[in-house]
């Protein structure tokens, strides 16, 4: 009898011991295209990973962005590879960089705070104004199924498209235009971002948006002063704003800059 109970009490202390040990982090979700630069080994991903790795924890964790989609994503993708390389060295500090053309690459938390809003999911389809380097491109298509990216400036919708194909992002679409208009024929998408500032929101973008889907883009408003603004669409159509953060980026051009005048 005490052999049995014996017996019985380590296998209880057993089943103890081995649970606690398999306690799961939350868990992450990712869409087919995620890991798809990293299977091509791409040497990009393997370079600077501390420094990405303390980016999220002092730039983004830090400043509450929990998504564990958006963390990984921001994780991943090798920011450096998206900034010229006379600046490469800055690539992971809290601020945004200069691409030429008079375009940045947004600040790292702004980025996974954007990102963040939309709440991606991996069946999503994303709709991007404003390409610049493709990094916020690069963002999304961790976390989303297909992203649509339309930049105004051809030099740089080349050189995103470029890059965007180097790093193995199969699932990013590359379009030279401009975004006040959307990508009608591809749509509609459950979440739309922008990347640069616009008297007001484009209407065409905010026929593109499926019901139930998000968008966040920077609207200026008066003195010139910049909020980021988080548009909801309801399964019945309906339309809901609402400001969400005071912010600072380039501002929008082509057709939308006709209805400022």
């Amino acid at each position: 009898m005490c052999v049995t109970l014996s017996v019985l009490a380590l296998l209880v202390l057993f089943t103890i011991i081995f649970g606690v040990n398999c306690a799961k982090e939350p868990e992450t979700l990712v869409s087919s295209q995620d890991t798809e630069a990293d299977a091509n080994q791409v040497p990009a991903f393997a370079e600077r990973v501390k420094e990405r790795a303390e980016m999220v924890s002092r730039q983004i964790r830090a400043r509450d962005v929990k998504d564990p989609n958006v963390l990984a994503a921001m994780r991943t993708v090798p920011r450096h590879a998206f900034v010229p390389l006379g600046r490469q060295r800055y690539a992971y500090g809290d601020y945004p960089l200069s691409i030429g053309q008079e375009q940045t690459i947004s600040q790292p938390y702004i980025v996974a705070f954007m990102t963040q809003a939309l709440r991606l999911r991996p069946e999503h389809k994303v709709l991007e104004i404003g390409t610049g380097s493709g990094y916020q491109a690069a963002v999304c298509a961790e976390i989303a199924r297909e992203v649509y990216t339309i930049e105004i400036v051809k030099e740089l919708a080349k050189s995103a498209e470029k890059r965007l194909k180097k790093l193995g992002y199969k699932n990013v679409f590359v379009r030279a235009g401009d975004g006040y208009f959307g990508w009608k024929e591809k749509g509609p998408y459950d979440a739309i971002i922008g990347t640069a500032a616009a008297g007001r929101i484009p209407p065409p973008l905010l026929e593109q948006l499926r019901p139930g889907g998000r968008m966040i883009l920077p609207v200026e408003g008066t003195f010139g002063f910049q909020h980021l603004v988080l548009i909801t669409k309801d399964k019945q159509g309906k339309i809901s704003k609402k400001n969400v953060m005071p912010v600072r980026f380039v501002p929008m051009t082509g057709e939308v800059q006709k209805e400022v005048k």
